[in-house]
C-alpha cells in the first residue's frame, strides 16, 4: 500500500518571532522607530536583520510562526494588537496561554518561494487606547 504525497507531508518548522519594545520610548515618540527590536529563531535558516525593525524571517510553506512580545522596561504594559499581512501568505490568529491573560499570535505560512512579504505589527502600549503600528516593515521571505 502506498501513501499519497499529501499523507507524507511533514509539518513545517516552528519559528518564534519576538518583539522587544521600549514602551516608554515608543510612547514618547508615538512611533516604534528606534524603539523596537525583532528577533526570530531561524537565523541558521537564513533570517536577516535580527535586532532591527526590518527583520526578514526566512520561511517555507507549512512553517508554524509564533509572535510574542517583551517589554524592555519590566513594569510597562505591551501587547500585540494585530498583525497586518497578506492573508494569502499567512493568517495570524491571537491566542492566549491557558489559565492566563498572556497572549501570543500564531500563523502557518501558506506559500513557498515568495519574494519578501512585508507586514506590520500593531502594538498596545501602556494605557494608550490607540495602537502604535510599526514604522518600518518586517517581512517573511521565501
Amino acid at each position: 500500500m502506498t501513501t499519497s504525497p499529501k499523507q507524507q507531508k511533514t509539518p513545517g518548522r516552528p519559528i518564534s518571532i519576538t518583539a522587544v519594545v521600549d514602551c516608554v520610548g515608543a510612547l514618547t515618540a508615538q512611533s516604534t522607530r528606534g524603539h523596537l527590536y525583532l528577533y526570530d529563531t531561524n537565523k541558521a535558516g537564513g533570517s536577516t536583520g535580527l535586532g532591527t525593525e526590518e527583520l526578514q524571517t526566512r520561511v517555507k510553506q507549512g512553517d508554524q510562526l509564533m509572535w510574542t512580545i517583551l517589554a524592555l522596561e519590566c513594569e510597562a504594559f505591551v501587547a500585540i494588537d494585530d498583525i497586518v499581512i497578506d492573508r494569502a501568505v499567512c493568517e495570524p490568529v491571537r491566542k492566549v496561554y491557558p489559565g492566563t491573560d498572556v497572549a501570543y499570535w500564531t500563523g502557518t505560512v501558506k506559500k513557498d518561494g515568495m519574494a519578501a512579504v512585508p507586514y506590520q505589527i500593531k502594538f498596545k502600549l501602556g494605557t494608550q487606547v490607540e495602537p502604535i503600528t510599526t514604522t518600518l516593515s518586517p517581512a517573511l521571505v521565501g
